[in-house]
């Protein structure tokens, strides 16, 4: 850590700083209850697409108990082809963004397969829907939880440690100058009081002679 100069240059470059402390910890500030904010939203926004999720599929079995074919159905009938998603920013972080998602459906036969076949396969799409968008969202969490954590050791760093250091370094250099101002006050002041003991004795030897 590099020594404070105790000088006026220094002084000034102290009180500079501080200036842009105090002018850059609102927005950080700010940032901070923003991030907070999305992430409890976001975080709501999973969960509720994960209860859809699970609603969709306690139906699904149901469903499919009633027409006592469960065996009918294979999950990999339905798998996904494309997913499509987008680039948004919150806070000046980039996260993805669900946009949809495009599936492909096995073959099956027809004739030997159960008339309800073709909804169960929509449903699974839903349910794969579902996963894929909370999936979107948790890595929408993760990367603004990274930006908070960032973003909370500024502010932390700002209001606990910059801005309280560059008080007391100012308040240091205030009072060694306004001391070494005293002190060259004063010395003055004694100098010109010798001065005039040294005239007075001068003019008293002088009036001797």
């Amino acid at each position: 850590m590099a020594k404070l100069k105790l000088t006026k240059n220094e002084l000034k470059a102290q009180k500079d700083a501080l200036k842009m402390y105090k002018r850059y910890l609102p927005t950080l500030t700010l940032k901070k209850q923003q991030l907070q904010t999305e992430i409890r939203t976001i975080d709501a926004r999973a969960k509720e697409v994960r209860a859809k999720r699970e609603a969709l599929e306690k139906e699904f079995s149901r469903w499919l108990a009633v027409f006592g074919e469960e065996d009918a159905f294979k999950p990999d009938m339905v798998t996904v082809k494309n997913i499509r998603k987008s680039v948004g920013n919150i806070a000046g972080v980039s996260i993805p963004v669900y946009e949809g998602a495009d599936f492909s459906r096995g073959d099956y036969d027809l004739y030997s397969t159960p008339l309800w076949i073709d909804l169960a396969a929509d449903r699974m799409e839903k349910a794969l829907e579902y996963d894929l968008e909370a999936d979107v969202l948790d890595e929408q969490v993760r990367l603004l939880s990274k930006e908070l954590r960032t973003t909370t050791q500024r502010v932390n760093l700002f209001e606990k440690v910059k801005i309280p250091d560059t008080k007391a370094n100012i308040k240091r250099i205030t009072v060694y100058l306004g001391d070494q101002q005293v002190a060259a006050v004063v010395r003055g002041k004694i100098s010109k009081k010798n001065l005039e003991v040294a005239a007075e004795k001068a003019k008293q030897e002088e009036a001797e002679e």
